[in-house]
């Protein structure tokens, strides 16, 4: 449940609250005129799942990848 504050307490803790959001996830609602804005966390997604697929990148099979024989090229 979003804990509900004055303008003008949220100034007066402004950093503070900001951080507890972000620390708890518990959201915090601002009353003005009668009318309430909320604050929440954001839930950033992964540097991954802004890749776009390529499925055309690697031709042929990728299973022949999976049994390839590099023993001729390591060296310890």
């Amino acid at each position: 449940m979003a804990r509900v504050l004055s303008p003008t307490r949220l100034r007066a803790n402004l950093y503070r609250l900001l951080d507890e959001v972000l620390e708890t996830g518990v959201p915090i609602e601002i009353e003005r005129d009668g009318r309430r804005l909320r604050i929440v966390p954001v839930e950033s997604a992964s540097r991954l799942a802004a890749l776009a697929p390529e499925p055309d990148y690697l031709p042929g099979d990728p299973e022949d990848i999976v049994h390839l024989d590099w023993s001729g090229e390591w060296r310890p």
